[in-house]
Formats: C-alpha cells, sequence, structure tokens
C-alpha cells in the first residue's frame, strides 16, 4: 500500500522508506515557532532542561503578534522575554512592532516555510502551511522548547480522509465558506488527529489564500493536519519567496485514506457557524434576522490580500450601520501596507471602520474588540467557543470576509450578493 502526502514528508524527515499509521517516529524539523503567548513559556522549559543553544538559528522563528504593541505590564514582560531569548541566540527570524504580523500569514509571506516541510509551531493554527503542501501542526509549548533546542520532535503517523474538490467556487464565497461547510458536515471531532488532504480539480481552482484558510481552521475539525498538493498555484507563490528549495511530495496512487468526501464547489453557498462551535453551521440567507454589535475583518484565518479586497469592494462607498463596531486588521505589515498604497484604508475610515496594526487581539479575547455581555460579533477568525471573544454570554458567529462585510451594512447577518 502507498503512503500519503502526509505520510511521504513524515517518512523524508524521520530517515524512513516508508510509515505506516499509528507509527511512532522521530522527524526533523524544518521550522519551530512560536509567538508572544507561548515562547515564553517555551524559554522557561528550554533553560529548566539545561539547553544553552537552539539547533539552529536560522530554522526558528518568534513571532511577537497576540499582543503587541503590549497591551498591559504582563503582555509587555512576556514580549521582553522572547525578545532577549532571540537576542541571545540570534534568532534570525523574529518579527517584533514594525515587523510582526499575524504569524501564520506572516511566514508565508515572508518564505520562512516552503513546499515538504516538516514544522512545528506552538500554536494550534500552524497546521496554516499545508496550503503549499508542507506538513505542519500545533504543539505544546515544552515540545515547542525541545524543538528549538535539538531539530527534532515524535509524531504518531496519522490517517488520512481524502476531501476530492469539484468544480468552482461562486463569486461570493471563498476559502472559509469551503471549511465551515465541511466542519458543518463532519464535525469538530469529524478528523480527529488525522490528516485531511484536499484533492481533485477543485482543489487546483481555489487561490492560495484560500488554500491557507482551509488548513488553517483543519485543527477545528480536530485534525492533525490539513494539506494541497503542490501545483502551479504553489510554485507561482512560493517563486522568488521561499527562503528554501521547495520539496514536492504527492501522494501514491494506491495510498490508503480512511474515506473519500466529495465537495461540489459550485454548490457551495456563503455559510456562518453559529455559537458555540464551528460545527454549528447554516446558510447565512437564513440567519438575516439576527442583530449583530460587532464584525472583525482579519485574523490568522483570514486576514490577507483577498481578505481586504473582499472587504473593500463591499464597504467601499457604503457606510457602515449605525450603532455597529467594525475593526479590520491586515494580516501583516506588507498587507497594511498595500492596503494603504491602494486607497483601501482611507475606505475603511470613510466606511466608518477602525483598522489597526496586525494583531490575534480579538480573536481570542484578548484586546482590540472585546465583547460585553449579550453582545453578538460575526467575525471572520476560526472559533466561537463560550467567552471566546469576551464575556461568557457574549456570542461569535464565524463568516467568510464577504459576509461580515456585507453584515457591517445592515447590522444583521447578511448574505453578500453582488450588485
Amino acid at each position: 500500500m502507498g503512503m500519503t502526502m502526509t505520510q511521504k514528508i513524515l517518512a523524508a524527515h524521520a530517515g524512513l522508506d516508508k510509515v505506516e499509521v499509528g507509527q511512532l517516529i522521530s522527524a526533523k524539523l524544518d521550522i519551530v515557532l512560536g509567538n508572544d503567548i507561548t515562547t515564553p513559556v517555551a524559554v522557561n522549559e528550554f533553560k529548566k532542561a539545561g539547553f544553552d543553544k537552539v539547533f539552529d538559528k536560522d530554522r526558528v522563528a518568534i513571532v511577537l503578534d497576540h499582543f503587541v504593541p503590549n497591551k498591559d505590564i504582563k503582555a509587555a514582560e512576556q514580549s521582553k522575554t522572547c525578545r532577549e531569548f532571540a537576542c541571545s541566540h540570534c534568532v534570525s527570524h523574529f518579527y517584533d512592532v514594525g515587523k510582526m504580523g499575524i504569524e501564520h500569514a506572516l511566514l508565508p509571506e515572508q518564505g520562512v516555510v516552503t513546499a515538504g516541510d516538516c514544522i512545528i509551531g506552538a500554536d494550534s493554527h500552524t497546521c496554516t502551511y499545508g496550503a503549499l503542501g508542507a506538513f505542519s501542526t500545533g504543539v505544546g509549548s515544552t515540545d515547542m522548547a525541545a524543538g528549538m533546542a535539538t531539530g527534532m520532535a515524535w509524531f504518531k503517523v496519522p490517517s488520512a480522509i481524502r476531501f476530492h474538490l469539484s468544480g468552482k467556487l461562486p463569486a461570493n464565497c471563498s476559502g472559509k465558506d469551503v471549511i465551515l461547510t465541511i466542519i458543518g458536515m463532519i464535525g469538530v471531532d469529524g478528523a480527529l488527529y488525522k490528516s485531511m488532504e484536499f484533492t481533485g480539480d477543485g482543489a487546483h481552482s481555489l487561490s492560495m489564500d484560500d488554500r491557507l484558510c482551509i488548513c488553517n481552521m483543519a485543527i477545528e475539525a480536530g485534525a492533525k493536519n490539513g494539506i494541497f498538493p503542490v501545483d502551479d498555484v504553489t510554485m507561482q507563490y512560493l517563486t522568488g519567496r521561499s527562503e528554501r528549495e521547495p520539496v514536492v511530495y504527492e501522494a501514491d496512487a494506491d495510498a490508503e485514506y480512511e474515506k473519500t468526501i466529495e465537495i461540489d464547489l459550485s454548490a457551495i453557498v456563503p455559510v456562518v457557524a453559529c455559537p458555540h462551535l464551528p460545527e454549528n453551521t447554516k446558510p447565512a440567507a437564513e440567519l438575516h434576522h439576527i442583530k449583530v454589535d460587532q464584525v472583525v475583518i482579519g485574523s490568522c484565518t483570514n486576514g490577507r490580500m483577498e481578505d481586504m479586497e473582499a472587504a473593500y469592494n463591499i464597504l467601499n462607498g457604503r457606510k457602515i450601520a449605525d450603532g455597529i463596531r467594525c475593526i479590520i486588521i491586515p494580516g501583516t505589515m506588507q498587507i497594511l501596507r498595500e492596503c494603504v498604497q491602494r486607497g483601501w484604508y482611507t475606505a475603511f475610515i470613510d466606511a466608518g471602520a477602525v483598522v489597526s496594526t496586525p494583531t490575534c487581539g480579538p480573536c481570542l479575547g484578548g484586546y482590540m474588540g472585546i465583547l460585553a455581555a449579550g453582545e453578538r460579533c460575526i467575525a471572520t477568525t476560526n472559533r466561537n467557543f463560550v467567552g471566546r471573544m469576551g464575556h461568557v454570554k457574549s456570542e461569535v458567529y464565524l463568516a467568510s470576509p464577504h459576509t461580515a462585510a456585507a453584515s457591517a451594512l445592515t447590522g444583521y447577518i447578511t448574505e453578500y450578493k453582488e450588485d
């Protein structure tokens, strides 16, 4: 029996000809990632274990993105720990104020991660990089500490579910609608410790931003990782960007999958995940009666250029409804700069929105958009658990940038339809 893409990458990094589902392996790492919340914990474990150097200063990435610029003393102390560690170990990929971005938007943009990589990150949405044809997964801070010191990590080889995509998305839909639809089908534990492998002509029709969004939320289905095949779209994205030569792995024709799920992209409609789980999805058209107080467009899921473009196309020349707080957060400083250069930043302000520097802030209920009791937010973020964005009696509805921006104009959950 052949191997899946994920199994091939793991086998190569373990120095093995073949791996099997359930096998425990020790694999070499290409990148070890941490942020301003998880890195301080990893630094403490690193020191407790007696490590005195990182395995490769060019293979460790530390991104300050959750509470930067620092929101309070605790955040400042955490960032200080990161800065001191990065400086003392000459970490090449250290991103602070002025260079920071949301980690899972920033690392692909900067070419830090590439096709064929084996990547761990002390953040659950590290699975994002599967969009580039890499194996990437989230780990705890202790595993991050060990990875920084040794350049190795252990894995149990996951089984895989194949999602065969056909057709093309309608104009008012995006990758967010695809992954929310899938999670609604299989549930938040439907791919528990499995690889979600996306194949088919439909997969090739998706933009890189769509793929990054889809893989980002693989964890919301319980998956170990999500992954797309490397194709012309991937190589066009990586060319001139990737700091290392991409390595292309392809699934064997006889690779074994637990099951195959067929998805017709042309049948996708704008959907919203209602409180309090990402699996609680409903068509946006059925939710027009739900009033919202806040709109957030951004996060590691939907803070990229195509997301900003969708927001601009809908908000430009229009006004956000009275009483609605609309917060737009470009994923990186480069994306923010591009929005300024294109005049989108001004259009957002003229529409009545505020634009933030890159941050994860509101997604995890940190800052830049906390909800009070009884308030509702429609957001392009990835989780809508109880209390995720503030008070335990607040509500978060997950949606695409199209749906979120359209809702900002009406004050109610609104399916976007082109004029």
